[in-house]
């Protein structure tokens, strides 16, 4: 059987032989911010202001990944769609205007942010105390954009063909020399925050060249190619539509990570900036399986989709949603019992974890239900159903965590107000978004099943 033809075998075997690689590669690939977080708040005396500052980066950062990801999730889906058609030359293409993309976006990013960068890390809650460390972190972060443009956007055409062991590679490349060089230049070169930016960068830069290399050989099934580069103003607009729900949700993402900083700032001070830091931190980790499996099944449904399957799609959409139900339940079960655990590994300053403690029960109160919210998000992208996608991180970021966040401190709660916000949001919109799905999707794959069997 064809490993790459994803219109045959078994649907479950066929996600988990792609989603484990990819967890595995989550795993790997968190170590690149989480490694720096874990050595900065550990660092002797300045460690929790340090911590702090590189905190107030994570909305620039999640910026700059939104823009790989507007590519990559939007290309990668078009991309599978017509490997699944057989039409490989137009894959080619899609593929090859995406890396143009990511290089003219890498060099604006890296040129506006230099620009803006202080200023902004002001609005975005900084302190006198905490710009110092926030500043010499992006600033070199920023340098390097176009390593993390092209790391992150690519990646997504090597999963797409069905090589999930080398995408795994490219990330495990990458953090392995990340940790190597957060080490050597923190702790043996005394670097502090410059040091882990400057790891950051150059092991984003190894794994683009990893990338470029595999992506321009002859083991990859289609070749990216210097004619298929010229933009294509009806491809850039396909890639921007589909992938416009990815970008939203990392720049909504990146809209509650400045008001939390700021509401936290105003309400809590630094120290809840920083414990806000951590709890992202250790939703990033327990969140990783999820991702793995979600971005294992996106280029199956993908592929079935474009090969008029309807009964394979479904069968995709319910292992999808049972494997992510099922961990999340279990991951919430031993976050909440181990609270103390987690908020250890990024800092030990008592009166940060004293602070934490409470604040991580209510942020991750009810995590099951986030699992509906990437499970229906993921049938929308995987099937081209960019409007739906795009509305539903609108609605759960912007429309609900977004002013939670901004009221209900001011209705008494204070800065638990500001945990309690995306716990809510988890429940109103990933219910929403899984109903809309089946609603709509579900009906739509019903109906052209009942149809071939007519």
């Amino acid at each position: 059987m064809n490993r790459s033809d994803f219109s045959q075998g078994s649907i479950p075997l066929t996600i988990l032989r792609l989603a484990i690689p990819l967890t595995i590669a989550q795993i790997v690939n968190v170590l690149y911010n989480i490694v720096d977080r874990i050595f900065i708040g550990h660092i002797p005396e300045t460690g929790t202001l340090a911590l702090t500052g590189l905190g107030l980066c994570f909305p620039v950062i999640t910026i700059v990944m939104a823009f790989a990801n507007l590519v990559g999730m939007g290309g990668s889906p078009l991309f599978s769609i017509e490997r699944g058609k057989g039409n490989d030359e137009q894959a080619q293409r899609i593929m090859g205007n995406s890396f143009t993309m990511l290089m003219i976006f890498g060099i604006s990013l890296t040129v506006i942010g230099l620009i803006i960068r202080r200023p902004v890390l002001y609005l975005f809650g900084a302190s006198d105390a905490t710009i110092v460390y926030a500043d010499a972190y992006i600033r070199i972060y920023l340098l390097g954009t176009i390593f993390v443009m092209l790391g992150l956007g690519m990646n997504f055409f090597i999963n797409a063909q069905g090589f999930s062991i080398i995408g795994m590679l490219t990330v495990i490349i990458g953090a392995v020399t990340n940790i190597i060089l957060d080490y050597i230049f923190i702790f043996i070169l005394h670097m502090g925050v410059s040091g882990a930016a400057l790891a950051t960068v150059m092991s984003q830069f190894v794994s683009c060249v990893w990338i470029l290399q595999f992506l321009t050989g002859h083991r990859t099934l289609i070749r990216l190619s210097r004619q298929m580069m010229p933009l294509d103003s009806l491809i850039v607009k396909r890639i921007i539509g589909l992938g416009m729900s990815g970008f939203v949700m990392q720049i909504t993402n990146s809209l509650v990570q400045i008001a939390c900083n700021s509401t936290l700032s105003q309400f809590g001070g630094d120290l809840y900036v920083g414990v806000m830091t951590v709890l992202n931190s250790v939703r990033e980790v327990v969140q990783m399986p999820v991702n793995g499996i979600t971005n294992g099944t996106q280029p199956v449904l993908s592929f079935n989709y474009g090969a008029s399957k309807p009964k394979r799609v479904m069968t995709g959409i319910k292992f999808m949603t049972i494997v992510c139900l099922a961990y999340t339940f279990g991951a919430w079960a031993i976050v909440s019992t181990h609270r103390a655990f987690f908020i250890s590994i990024f800092n030990n300053d008592k009166t940060l974890i004293a602070a934490a403690l409470p604040a991580l029960w209510a942020y991750f109160f009810g995590f099951f239900m986030m699992s509906f919210q990437f499970a229906g998000q993921t049938v929308f992208v995987g099937l081209g159903k960019s409007k739906n996608a795009v509305f539903f991180s609108i609605f759960r970021k912007v429309v609900i965590v977004v002013p939670l966040t901004l009221i209900l401190p001011r209705i008494g709660l204070g800065v638990m107000g500001v945990f309690w916000a995306e716990p809510i949001s988890n429940f109103i919109g990933g219910a929403a978004c899984y109903l809309t799905m089946l609603l709509t999707v579900g009906r739509e794959l019903r109906a052209e099943i009942a149809a071939q069997k007519s």
